[in-house]
């Protein structure tokens, strides 16, 4: 799933189940910022004791704390980041079948994803809970792909079966464009790892597409594929019905973060708007334009239903820039006052935890991941 259903379509649905516009901003801004979060180490310049820091080259330090993960970049493909980050937050393993290649492959509503989803709700934790969100809708969209690169991910003939214009197609070169489709099938063939949904390109990611592929069903990958058709309408909508049921079993365990205002029955709309067909910004819109129509924001609520994926490390660090930043490593971190006491903080603390509960829950069902 991408910004328009992490973001803005939990944003709409914890607003319309009764939450406040400050507590729905933090449930969704958690479950997006799990794509966003690069950095997985940094040095801190200034900070209070706390035992949840590490020392790292003597400083004060925050260590595998990286939430996102990148088909390209080439420090994404290890071991370490593929188990605690792709694996943990976008692809939880369904632990079914016989082999562990086979136990890897995400399942909808994996029983891995329900243990850490139950734990969350028990707890008035806004940004872990939005962060639990992330991981279980992504077991809807990703279900049938592992985050190791594995024989599991390696598909064949993956194609359209709606129609869908092809915005990305401009960022590669030109002379792709005129490939006939065999020549574009293979040439993806060659050059996309079998990591994730890397060979699905970005077809389990967008709400509205109805699109088909042949995978390897045998225990031992000996080459029997079968053609599977998925319509992500059905997928996304059954997703975000599900969420609603958590977003309300939440609410009543902490109900003051309720909004007594809201009145809002008219769920149909939701649904309707999360398999919106456009291009990603358009979806972004619809979803702004629609929670204004019917009441859940204002205008001037601007900051809290737009999403930017620095406004939690502004917060956080006084000498924040986006260059600095923007990496896995970061050096000399000065925090803020405040630090302890926002988002940002909690939600590192908040991935330390989730990834110690996602090895404790895959032990428990028999999947061991090698050390």
């Amino acid at each position: 799933m991408k910004v328009d259903c992490h973001f803005y379509a939990l944003l709409a649905l914890s607003r319309a189940c009764g939450f406040k516009k400050k507590s729905s901003n933090i449930i969704a801004y958690a479950s997006q910022f799990v794509d966003d979060a690069k950095i997985n180490l940094i040095l801190f310049q200034n900070i209070s004791p706390n035992k949840a820091l590490e020392t790292v080259e003597n400083a004060p330090a925050f260590f595998n704390i990286a939430t996102c993960h990148s088909y390209f970049r080439i420090n994404t493909f290890n071991y370490e980041a593929m188990v605690n980050n792709t694996s943990a937050f976008h692809f939880v393993p369904g632990c079914q079948g016989k082999h562990f290649t086979k136990k890897l492959r995400c399942k909808e509503e994996s029983p891995v994803i329900l243990e850490i989803l139950n734990e969350a709700c028990q707890e008035d934790n806004l940004v872990k809970f939005g962060m639990v969100m992330h991981s279980y809708a992504d077991t809807f969209a990703h279900q049938g792909f592992s985050g190791l690169l594995s024989k599991v991910n390696a598909i064949n003939n993956c194609q359209i079966e709606s129609e869908r214009s092809l915005p990305w197609l401009g960022r590669f070169p030109d002379y792709l464009q005129d490939f006939g489709k065999e020549k574009f099938e293979r040439y993806f063939d060659k050059v996309m790892p079998a990591y994730g949904h890397a060979q699905a390109m970005d077809f389990p990611d967008l709400p509205y597409l109805i699109w088909s592929y042949e995978y390897d069903h045998s225990d031992d990958f000996k080459g029997s594929y079968k053609r599977v058709e998925v319509d992500n309408r059905d997928r996304y909508q059954r997703a975000f019905i599900k969420i609603r049921e958590h977003l309300e079993r939440y609410l009543a365990l902490f109900p003051h973060h309720r909004d007594p205002t809201v009145r809002f029955t008219q769920f149909e709309l939701l649904w309707e708007a999360l398999i919106y067909k456009g291009h990603d910004q358009a979806r972004i819109k619809n979803w702004q334009k629609l929670m204004i129509r019917l009441g859940l924001f204002d205008k001037e609520d601007d900051p809290l239903w737009t999403y930017e994926e620095d406004t939690w490390l502004k917060q956080a660090f006084v000498n924040y820039n986006h260059k600095k930043f923007n990496n896995r490593r970061v050096e000399g971190a000065i925090c803020a006052d405040h630090f302890e006491s926002t988002p940002w903080h909690h939600f590192v603390l908040a991935s330390k935890w989730y990834k110690k509960r996602f090895h404790h829950y895959c032990k428990e069902y028999q999947l061991f991941f090698p050390t």
